[in-house]
């Protein structure tokens, strides 16, 4: 029996040496250790054996039956580890390559617009105001001399929540609580872009929605020039140093003199086309005299101060600067026109 085991071991050795794969391996095991091998029969017979021999072949079996197992771990380590090494080398990654591109996202071309407008402000010295969108009627309309029942309220047909909660229609009632807010009435001047909201029905040119940036200066001796010059560095920064401005007079209820400001045309320069209708000039944006009516609800004394207000709309300045034909290219998020202002 003793001779048997022997040779069975050196069978079994010779197998776990041949054995190229792990299968291969693990046939082995259970051929030679499992409960069916050949080891276990040997075993099974030594109740025939002497009681001298029994602990012999027991403690022999023990060891061909370890030597075994151990040939069998060690060569699954060697094959494993070759497999490691083979599959290391065939997914070898090339750190010098370049990687794959990632999409980056833009600023929104209103965006842009805004943050131009409000760079180029903020230079000559004006801060930036923020406002509630869902307004009182008494600053949306009476603070900036537009009483119930004034008709020129008719001319910003308005979103309604009660009698005396409204839509903003205008990003002007932001003047007139930053002014009332000022309890020692010191000078203010300022911009106040933002969202604003009239019953309109949308097409090319309008919106129930859109965005309006208001500009403010209240200060001692302040002038019609004074509006005049920054208007036109407005015009210059904004659409190039070639361009002119005129002031036509209009009407506002809350500014006194008040003025329509136009460029002359980009397109033609100023020789008359399609663009401008054959004018030679595009209207822009409104502005004038701040009313001393309006002046005077906000505490300020009209016999010792003056300024101007401004009234622009992101929209239009950027149909006009980039030749964009229809409003509505801002807020239907089709990415073919989004991505052309990326850079914008």
């Amino acid at each position: 029996m003793k001779e048997q085991l022997q040779a069975l071991e050196q069978e079994a050795l010779a197998k776990v040496e041949a054995a190229s794969t792990l299968q291969e391996l693990q046939d082995v095991r259970v051929a030679y250790l499992g409960k069916k091998g050949p080891i276990t029969e040997v075993l099974r017979g030594m109740g025939k054996l002497s009681a001298e021999e029994r602990p012999v072949i027991g403690e022999l079996a023990n060891t061909v039956r370890g030597n075994i197992a151990n040939a069998i771990d060690e060569k699954k380590a060697g094959i494993e580890a070759e497999q490691l090494e083979k599959q290391l080398a065939e997914e070898q990654i090339d750190v010098t390559l370049p990687g794959r591109p990632v999409a980056v996202g833009g600023p929104h071309l209103l965006t842009s617009i805004v943050e131009e407008i409000e760079d180029l402000f903020i230079g000559l010295g004006f801060e930036i105001k923020e406002g509630p969108e869902v307004e009182t009627d008494y600053y949306n309309f009476e603070a900036l001399n537009l009483p119930k029942g004034h008709p020129a309220r008719d001319m910003q047909d308005s979103f309604y929540i009660t009698e005396e909660l409204l839509l903003r229609t205008h990003t002007s009632p932001v003047q007139a609580r930053t002014m009332n807010a000022l309890e020692d009435k010191r000078p203010v001047k300022m911009i106040c872009p933002g969202k604003v909201y009239r019953r309109d029905t949308d097409d090319a040119t309008h919106s129930h929605q859109f965005t309006q940036i208001e500009g403010l200066y209240v200060d001692k001796n302040v002038r019609m020039s004074d509006l005049k010059g920054v208007l036109d560095r407005f015009a210059k920064q904004m659409f190039g140093e070639d361009r002119e401005i005129r002031l036509r007079p209009s009407f506002f209820p809350f500014t006194e003199p008040s003025v329509e400001m136009d460029i002359s045309c980009k397109v033609c320069n100023g020789k008359g086309c399609s663009v401008c209708k054959g004018t030679g000039w595009i209207e822009i944006l409104g502005a004038g005299m701040v009313h001393p009516r309006v002046l005077e609800m906000a505490g300020y004394d009209p016999k010792e101060y003056s300024g101007f207000a401004f009234g622009m709309g992101p929209e239009r300045i950027a149909m006009l600067k980039y030749g964009v034909d229809d409003i509505r290219h801002f807020y239907t998020n089709d990415l073919r026109f989004l991505k052309q202002y990326h850079q914008a």
